[in-house]
Formats: structure tokens, sequence, C-alpha cells
């Protein structure tokens, strides 16, 4: 076992899962000496032990290699082994190698089953099956070498004694997507086995400006404090945890120097949200206003905590639903506003329109004061200290995903250029744009991010991405935008629920009791037994086609106006059953769990 600051027994890099009948064995195969971990498939105990169990003709086991283990998940019967079954290098942070996880899989150490009631069993195979929906969780990436949990700067300013320790223990709470289920691992003392994960996202590219070469990096990470999907996870909760908070570093490395720019995105925090009930903008609710001054200043004393000045960007429309909760955060944060955090509104929608994002210059101006004051950090060719960053721009938009990527990609490419005039490579009007190999890899770069950040809050890639890929609007990025916004209202309301279920459960924001009503779905009747998605949108259109086609006929008959009526009569009945109940056709189970 790994004792507190060993640093000598690093994390166990490619392994080897022997599957008994009984047990499984992951043993290291990275030329490590250290012990193999036997986990029990009759309830998920575990111990160290020193070889291999002995194989007979009864005890055949299947072997296969993993390249990490995640955790382990406890239920109400049986435990879960997560561990990654593909890897996919995908560059470099801080000179070390970066991996993207491309599969992992659950394995069930539940054979405890058997002797258990039938209800529980039951309940066991419902959160099985959301195992099965969390094995496909996008953007996850990790390091055996480095914490990638941490800014350069937060990595750089660690202690001596805190870099001998384990990586999990280094890291950031906040941006340790496995957390939860290292717990039993952590528990047991078993840190080679301990491999810190994040969600987000990785992208770098290495570009020439003239004789120099830069290379730039661009981080994502995910808070797992309020993780979920877009409509089922908005605002902040009681202690001023945002959803859709998102850590994006943009760091550079020329000529031996590193230099580093964070920002932060996250939804407006207060407790709102909006309940997904099958219209294509549901209402947003403010839930106990009353307490919009406290939960803003928990949330912005944290920010300050982590970053030093904020400065918060809001991007929502002045009018219609968003500008009601645009009033309600502008009020909030008169209570917030001070030295070091300073709140600033701009409404991208009526400045830029839907074409003209060109004019987010006009924010830049804003806030070009704070941008500059604040700096970055900065490394020289020695590793010394030479700037540091003292505050961050925190944006947020309604969904935190389009409006807020095209905006912090304009903050993005200012600081770049920023540095690069520092270190000499840019004279004073130089810009990017004058280096299109530069300029066309630092779009994609941006772009890739976006996408990566959408789709694991919203199931699509990000809306506006042409302008952040190809530098202006186009007739394809507009269809795009039309279809992932379509593709975007279906997930919402018929898979988020079922995936917003697994991230719960994933996260461990839920407690396994077995006093749940077993009976409260088993025994629905009539319509919503059978009632699905499909089903009323076949009725719906079956309707209206009969409804126009009747109608299509009343000059010949007037018996054919009061078919096109009583058919476009049915069509309205069952498309106002099926908003008046919503919930009954989307796609999520109904646990009634207790929050953990």
């Amino acid at each position: 076992m790994m004792e507190k600051g060993d640093s000598s027994q690093k994390l166990y890099k490619r392994m080897r899962l022997w599957e008994f009948p009984d047990q499984y064995v992951v043993e290291p195969t990275d030329g490590s000496s250290g012990s193999c971990l036997e986990i029990s498939r009759v309830d998920g105990s575990m111990k160290l032990i020193d070889e291999i169990p002995h194989c007979s003709s009864l005890r055949v086991p299947k072997i296969r290699t993993i390249f990490g283990v995640i955790g382990i998940l406890k239920l109400l019967a049986g435990s879960y082994l997560l561990v990654i079954t593909e890897r996919e290098s995908v560059g470099s942070y801080m000179g070390h190698p970066i991996f993207k996880v491309s599969s992992m899989k659950v394995f069930p150490c539940d054979h405890s089953l058997k002797n258990t009631p039938v209800e529980q069993k039951k309940m066991e195979a419902e959160f099985s099956a959301l195992l099965n929906v969390a094995e496909k969780t996008p953007g996850l990436y990790f390091s055996y070498d480095v914490n990638i949990t941490l800014s350069a700067q937060r990595l750089h300013d660690l202690g001596d004694e805190s870099k001998l320790l384990p990586l999990w223990r280094q890291a950031d709470p906040r941006f340790l997507w496995n957390n939860y289920m290292m717990e039993v691992l952590i528990d047991h003392k078993l840190d080679p086995f301990l491999l810190p994960v994040v969600q987000g996202s990785f992208h770098n590219f290495q570009a020439a400006i003239e004789k120099d070469i830069v290379d730039v990096t661009l981080i994502a990470r995910r808070c797992n404090r309020r993780t979920g999907t877009r409509m089922w996870r908005r605002g902040a909760d009681t202690d001023g945890f945002v959803a859709n908070f998102v850590e994006s570093e943009q760091i550079i490395q020329l000529n031996g120097c590193t230099a580093s720019f964070v920002q932060v995105r996250g939804s407006i925090p207060l407790l709102w949200d909006q309940i997904v009930d099958l219209t294509y903008k549901p209402k947003f609710e403010i839930v106990r206003l009353e307490e919009a001054p406290r939960v803003a200043e928990r949330h912005f004393l944290d920010l300050r905590k982590k970053y030093g000045n904020v400065l918060a960007v809001d991007l929502v429309n002045k009018h219609g639903g968003e500008g009601r909760l645009n009033e309600k955060f502008a009020n909030a944060m008169q209570h917030v506003d001070g030295d070091d955090v300073r709140y600033l509104h701009f409404d991208f929608h009526h400045i830029c329109g839907h074409v003209h994002f060109e004019r987010l210059s006009i924010l830049y101006d804003q806030i070009e004061d704070f941008f500059i004051k604040n700096r970055y950090f900065l490394l020289n060719e020695k590793d010394e200290k030479i700037e540091v960053q003292l505050g961050v721009v925190r944006t947020n938009c309604i969904d935190c995903l389009d409006r807020t990527n095209v905006t912090q990609s304009m903050l993005g490419r200012r600081m770049l250029e920023f540095q690069l005039r520092r270190l000499g490579i840019f004279d004073a009007e130089e810009t990017i744009s004058t280096h299109s190999n530069l300029d066309e890899s630092f779009k994609i770069l941006w772009a890739n991010h976006g996408d990566d950040i959408s789709i694991q809050y919203s199931g699509t890639p990000a809306l506006k991405g042409d302008f952040v890929r190809f530098g202006k609007r186009t007739v394809q990025g507009i269809v795009n935008d039309g279809r992932n916004a379509l593709m975007r209202y279906y997930l919402n309301n018929f898979v988020d629920g079922t995936k917003q279920d697994a991230i719960d459960l994933m996260q461990g924001h839920y407690i396994m009791s077995v006093s749940r009503d077993m009976t409260a779905t088993s025994q629905k009747g009539g319509i919503e037994a059978i009632a699905s998605f499909p089903l009323a949108l076949g009725l719906i259109l079956t309707g209206l086609f009969f409804a126009t086609l009747s109608l299509g006929r009343v000059r010949n008959d007037v018996w054919n106006l009061l078919f096109s009526l009583i058919w476009a009569s049915i069509s309205l009945a069952i498309a106002a059953l099926v908003k008046a109940n919503g919930r009954m056709f989307c796609n999520r189970p109904r646990l009634h769990q207790s929050r953990r």
C-alpha cells in the first residue's frame, strides 16, 4: 500500500482484469511490482493479494487489458466496478501525456442479489440500467503523471509536500469526476489504483509564427457539484454551486516560456429552473426569490477565494423570460458588487443579433481595464513566475453554451495576442488574423472546445459554432443551428431525464433506500400505461392528415367539414393531453431516492 507522502509508487498505467466466477482480480502489468487487487463478485469487498488465484477447468477466467480503475459504485444489494477499457492519447499538459477515455465498462458485483426480495431486485435492475447509460459518458480525460484538475498557476503554487502526495490528494474535488466512486478505494488506501478523471475538453495545436513555434492548449474542467443536463439542471443550489460550471484554461508554450489564462462560465446563480413540459421554451421559474442575495453572495465568495477578483458578464436578453432573470440577477448583485466583484450586463442578441458577432468589440472596450489589470500566469525559461492571474471573467448566458463560447473565444484571442506581444513575437499592431495558419487553428480549437461542453450539457454541438470556427456566420451554420435546436428539444423532453438520473447515480447525489414505493409505476393503467412520445406524435400526425384530407373535400360534401372538425379536435385533444402530462412521455425513470 502507498503511505502518505510516498511518491515512489506511481499510478498503474496498464493492468490485466481477470474475471473469475466469484471474483475480479486487477493485476498491474506495466512493470510495477505492486500487489494485485481482488474484488469479490458477491459483495464487492476487496483486498490486496500477492498472486493470481489458481485457474482450473472449473474456474476459467476471462482476461482483458484495462488502463485504469475509475472506482466502485455501491447500490442497494450490489457493487459495481468501473474500469477504462480503451484510451486515446490526445496531447500533453505541462509536459505530461494526457489521455481520453474511449471506452469504459461496468462490471457488477451483485451475486448477493440472488437471495434478495423480488422488489429489491427490480430496483437494482433499474439502477444497473442507468449504469449502461453512464458507460457512454462523453469527455472524460486523465493523466497518470500530472494533476489535470489544477490550472498551471495552481499547479505551480503547490507546496513541495503537496507535490509528493498521490494525484487524487492533490486534486481539486470540484473537478474530480469520479470523486464519489473513488471513496471505497480511498478507504482501503489503494493509492496506485486511484486514477483522477476529469470531465471536460482537451485540444491543442502547434503553429509557426515565422521561425517560432507556438504550442496552444485549451482545457475545460466541468464542476461536479451541480452537474447534469440542460433543462434538468439550472441555476444554483442553496450553497451557491451552479449548473454547467466550467473552468476553461488556455495555455501557450513558446521558447521555453509558459503562459496560462483562465476563464469560467456558469448558470445564473439564483434558485431557478425550467420544468420540462413539451413546450419548446419552458417558462423560467424563480424559486425562493428572497434567498437570491444569499445564494449569489455564497457563489461569488467561493469564486473570490479560488480566483481572486471577479468580473461577471451577463449575456442574457433584457426582455421576456430572460429579462426577468436578468433583473433578479442584477438586483442580487447589488448586495455583492464591490472592489473585487463587478457585474456587467451585455445584451448579446440585441447588440450582436444573429450575425454581427464582431460587435463583441463593444463588450471588450467595457471590460478592457479589468482584463489588463488582472493579467495572466507566466513562467520564464527557468520556470520562474513572472506574472500571476489576479482575477477571472465569469461569463453566462442562459445555457452558458453558445453566446458564452463566442464571447470566451473572443477573450481568449485577445489574451493570446496580448501574451505574444509580451513575449516579443508580435509587434504592437500585429494580430492573430494576420497569420492564417495560427488564425485557422485557433478558431477550430475554440469551436471544438465549445462543441464538447455543449454536447455534455445539451446533447448537441454548440450553436453559433460557425462564427467561432470560420469567423463569420454561414448558411450551413444557420441550418445546423436549426437542426441542433430541434435535437435539443427532443433530448430535453425524451432522453435527458434518464441521463440525469444516471449522472446523479454516478456522482452519489442519491442515497439508495429500500423504502421506495415500488408499486407507483407498476399500477398505472389506461393511456399512461402505453403512452410514449412516438405513439402520441403518430396519433397527432394521423389526426392532422385526415383533417387536412377532409378539409380539401369540403366544397363537395358538407360531411367532410364535419369530419375535418372532428379529426382536428382529436389532434388538438391529444396535443393538449401530451402537454398537460408532459412528464408522462418523458423518458425518465420515476425514482424517489433521498438526496445525498
